[in-house]
């Protein structure tokens, strides 16, 4: 009796010390545990301050591109060398608008790199009219109107959002009637 009583002492000194092991494992494991979660909390806090940031961001660049329109359909090498002067004798064209003063250019450039075969795809034009209020008479016209036909070539113009914008934008096209 003495031998099994001496052998459940031995277990039981087993299990105990087996008990602090794992006793102090499982403090090392929530103090990992405290330091992941105020990890994780700091992570967070700075992924909303990215974001506030990003808005800010796309805020800042569409103010930046308030001004400007860009033109769709419009074929490679059809600008000639000055877009300016091209966008300023077919718009009004295109359009039917009367502008006085006559349209003025900050500046006006072509997205993107140059196609090497003339039968691609039109590249778009972006430009930056000297007066708001003929921004806004461009656009106007043309949500109202749709597309602008010639006799070559259909042509949109739109408003130049950032890209953020634009994603936001397209998200409702699937809701429209």
């Amino acid at each position: 009796m003495d031998a099994s009583i001496s052998s459940l002492t031995l277990e039981t000194k087993s299990m105990l010390s087996d008990i602090a092991g794992f006793q102090s494992k499982v403090a090392g494991l929530e103090h990992c545990m405290g330091t992941l979660e105020t990890q994780v909390a700091t992570v967070q806090d700075r992924d909303q301050d990215l974001l506030y940031r990003r808005s800010k961001i796309t805020d800042l660049e569409d103010r930046s591109r308030r001004e400007n329109i860009r033109l769709f359909g419009i074929p490679q090498n059809e600008e000639g060398p000055d877009v300016q002067f091209f966008l300023g004798s077919i718009l009004p064209k295109l359009t039917s608008l009367t502008c006085d003063p006559p349209l003025e250019f900050q500046r006006a450039y072509i997205v993107g790199l140059k196609r090497p075969d003339g039968a691609s795809r039109p590249r778009p034009i972006v430009a930056c009219l000297l007066r708001h209020t003929q921004t806004r008479q461009l656009l106007q016209t043309a949500r109202n109107h749709g597309p602008f036909w010639t006799d070559k070539y259909e042509t949109r113009i739109t408003a130049d959002y950032s890209k953020d914008t634009n994603e936001r934008r397209k998200a409702f096209l699937a809701l429209r009637p």
